[in-house]
């Protein structure tokens, strides 16, 4: 006899919510053709074609996004304002919505909603807020803990213009982070989760996740490790909650702290201002992150290997993975 709960709704398995809405659609392809070949159309051909898009989507993506850049290119406002920051994420990732939801129209006749973007949203994004907040400043104390960050770099932190644009770029972030988890999470994760097995669609979207950010500035082995874990562990995060809201949330503020909050670079890529506080790393650059930023060193290693153990001891706690 055991006490744990019966629920339909796996972690890892076809019966996940986030797995099923891809299947709430149906492909757009002539009746003759996948009566004589179902396998080949639905198991293969289209899911090697969503691969193929996910990786060429952020560039189709900034491409569109042109017109929204202009006030850049034109010197009317400059890149290193709070203001041009916010314009160069919402300019480079919001036409990504606009690029999925258009190919899961024309190919799967289902509204963009089903990449689990569904009703509830405020508990969960705001739940999502407080994890990754907790998430990177845990990484931050290890850092601290270790007496590998510098805190003596901060004068003039708490100006009132560095407070203001701090939380003026919070808002490029929102759509930066929500709109690479449509992308990896919302749009690869499920379909070919649905198609090839839950845990190849974790692997493969956790790989494209890192294989995206291979031309960021000052990329190095273990940066790239840890955008396949941060992957990884949003995969298991979405796929617990059935939705995309919390990890919207997880994936905007940790870059938002990393950059704006704490003043370590992004990715690679340096905040020119907007920052709370402006640390630096001192210890050596396999722990740290060195010119990556906490990314990629170690310490944000294990942030990530703990977090995503976590989710899965919640997950077997609440029945979501079946003995």
């Amino acid at each position: 006899m055991t006490n744990k709960p019966i629920t339909t709704d796996s972690l890892l398995g076809q019966d996940n919510h986030l797995i099923a809405l891809a299947g709430t659609g149906g492909l757009r392809v002539p009746q003759s053709l996948m009566d004589q070949h179902p396998v080949l159309f639905d198991k293969v051909l289209y899911p090697l074609a969503v691969i193929l898009f996910g990786l060429i989507a952020p560039f189709l993506s900034a491409f569109i996004g042109i017109p929204l850049l202009l006030p850049l290119f034109l010197g009317v406002i400059s890149q290193e304002t709070a203001t041009g920051q916010v314009i160069i994420l919402v300019g480079s990732f919001l036409p990504l919505f606009l690029l999925i939801w258009f190919w899961l129209w024309l190919f799967e006749r289902r509204p963009l909603k089903t990449v689990g973007m569904e009703r509830p949203i405020l508990r969960k994004y705001l739940r999502g807020l407080l994890l990754g907040l907790l998430m990177f400043a845990g990484a931050v104390a290890l850092l601290a803990l270790l007496g590998m960050v510098d805190s003596e770099t901060t004068g003039g932190g708490f100006s009132l213009v560095s407070v203001s644009g701090a939380l003026i770029i919070i808002l490029g972030w929102i759509v930066q982070g929500a709109a690479e988890e449509v992308l990896t999470r919302g749009f690869i994760l499920p379909i070919i989760g649905r198609r090839w097995g839950t845990l190849a669609g974790i692997l493969i979207s956790s790989l494209l996740f890192a294989f995206l950010h291979l031309l960021n500035p000052n990329v190095t082995l273990i940066s790239i490790i840890n955008l396949a874990l941060f992957g990884l562990f949003a995969a298991l995060y979405a796929l617990y909650e059935g939705g995309l809201w919390g990890v919207f949330a997880i994936h905007s503020i940790w870059n938002w702290a990393q950059g704006n909050l704490f003043g370590f670079e992004v990715s690679g890529t340096q905040i020119p201002s907007g920052m709370i506080f402006d640390l630096m790393e001192t210890g050596p650059d396999w722990i740290t992150g060195g010119e990556f930023g906490p990314e990629g060193g170690l310490v944000v290693t294990i942030v990530l290997v703990i977090s995503s153990l976590l989710i899965l001891l919640a997950a077997r706690r609440r029945g979501k993975i079946l003995d």
